[in-house]
């Protein structure tokens, strides 16, 4: 069992594969990936999302993917990848080791949403310049 957060990324980054921004885009082209921002709320009010992604901040991420509790998410298929992404990668590769537990084999960390920016990835609902 980890004893530090350390151990805890440790084994997170080893269970759950790093993707590049084109293998998202690719994955995502396929049409049935999940895409899930596990910033915080006001994270993702400032700077938008990955365009089609489901946000379900890091704290809630189990009660929304787990099947067999009353607020899941049907949008949580075991069958199905699921990409995470967060502001850096750290929330993104613990919440994609909590889905590895949960039963979810095709779990990917997309790492951090700027790189996904950077990349040309599309967004939406970013605030005004000046809000």
């Amino acid at each position: 069992m980890a004893t530090s957060l350390k151990e805890m990324m440790d084994a997170a980054n080893a269970a759950v594969p790093r993707i590049t921004p084109a293998q998202a885009k690719e994955m995502i082209a396929k049409g049935d990936a999940l895409v899930v921002d596990v910033r915080d709320g006001p994270e993702v009010e400032f700077s938008g999302k990955i365009a089609g992604a489901v946000h379900v901040s890091r704290g809630m991420l189990e009660f929304r993917a787990d099947p067999g509790v009353p607020s899941h998410d049907k949008r949580f298929d075991k069958s199905k990848p699921v990409i995470l992404y967060c502001a850096s990668g750290g929330r993104s590769a613990l919440g994609g080791k909590v889905l590895k537990d949960l039963g979810y084999s095709q779990v990917y960390n997309l790492g951090a949403f700027k790189d996904w920016v950077a990349a040309g990835g599309a967004v939406e609902n970013p605030l005004e310049p000046g809000m």
